[in-house]
């Protein structure tokens, strides 16, 4: 009878904050649909750019606003660690493992008015998605067309199609200052995905390297910081659903940043020893995380405040050559790169 009664009521409680979740939605997306259409037809540069402050600022309060509803009616236990040093006037790219729809309320409600607001790079299937995915597109998230390798052999004239949508947004994204959110993963994860990649991480999928070298080669003057997050749910990530009807009841967020550097940047896509360190900078802190996730999870629920999982150090991506000579390619395989990769242990004691 008891189950039954906690049923009842946690499905009362997802349908209460769905519903405020709507209204919400409803409420901010019609001004942001209005000054986004009026920011297409004046052409005044400076009048663009503020109504983007505007319409990241109704972004913002509708953020506000769901992360409210969810305080009041769902009990979870957070645990975040790595705001302190984050501001809200600097740009950044944030990076996280992705395994639920849950991650994205989870980044918003964790990086709420810590940083800019976080823009996603989208599938472009969800552009029809009610109300939301025109409030996206309003709020310029780029859409991503993803195209099988069959695909592109048959059509190879969408070959690149992606980087050329991945630029375009990069050069709005320079006006105000934002946060260009992107799962490296590029799907969420599951086990029968993980077992279909062959994947070397316990928790994780293979990490794709391209969108964010673009990235940061498309923006690497505008922004200040990357950022690295790690999210973990000790009893599982559970699925929207669960997140609104109170079934995820704990939630550990790591957040560690790091200076753009001229190492980061670079032709991912003509430079072959450039592409090679850059894979395996991004593969080496995958390699963290996961152990990262394995640590967050073993921890119980009453000591995880008071004896916090230590931050990882990132690994280094240093030149190997100080005079600048590039060493010669391997015949036994792909170039050399420039940069090695130097991968500090997790925490003192560890491997």
């Amino acid at each position: 009878m008891k189950k039954i009664q906690q049923f009842i009521l946690s499905n009362a409680r997802g349908v209460i904050v769905v519903s405020a979740n709507a209204l919400n939605t409803v409420f901010w997306a019609l001004p942001i649909y209005v000054v986004a259409i009026l920011k297409r037809i004046v052409p005044s540069r400076s009048f663009r750019r503020y109504c983007d402050i505007f319409l990241n600022g109704c972004a913002n309060s509708w953020v506000g606003v769901n992360n409210l509803t969810m305080r009041v009616f769902c009990n979870i236990r957070w645990s975040v660690q790595g705001l302190e040093s984050l501001q809200g006037k600097d740009w950044y790219l944030v990076v996280s493992n992705h395994q639920s729809w849950v991650d994205i309320p989870v980044l918003q409600k964790v990086f709420y008015r810590k940083i800019p607001f976080l823009k996603f790079f989208v599938k472009q299937e969800m552009v029809w998605l009610p109300i939301l995915g025109q409030a996206w597109w309003a709020l310029e998230f780029p859409f991503m067309k993803r195209y099988s390798r069959s695909f592109i052999e048959k059509n190879p004239h969408l070959k690149g199609r992606d980087l050329e949508i991945t630029r375009k947004a990069c050069e709005k994204f320079k006006v105000i200052p934002v946060s260009v959110m992107n799962f490296l993963e590029g799907t969420r994860f599951t086990p029968v995905k993980h077992e279909k990649q062959a994947s070397p991480f316990k928790h994780l999928l293979k990490p794709r390297a391209g969108g964010i070298a673009f990235a940061l080669s498309s923006m690497g003057e505008h922004l200040n910081r990357f950022i690295d997050v790690t999210i973990a749910y000790p009893e599982g990530a559970g699925s929207f659903w669960d997140y609104v009807c109170g079934n995820v009841k704990d939630i550990r967020v790591q957040i560690r940043s790091l200076p753009i550097t001229p190492e980061m940047l670079g032709d991912y896509f003509n430079d072959d020893n450039f592409r090679q360190a850059f894979q395996n900078w991004v593969n080496a802190l995958w390699e963290q995380k996961d152990r990262c996730i394995e640590e967050l999870i073993a921890v119980p629920a009453p000591e995880i405040d008071a004896h916090p999982v230590p931050l990882p150090t990132f690994p280094e991506l240093r030149p190997l050559l100080e005079n600048g000579v590039q060493p010669e390619s391997s015949p036994a395989g792909p170039p050399r790169a420039l940069f090695q990769v130097m991968t500090p242990p997790i925490a003192a004691g560890m491997d």
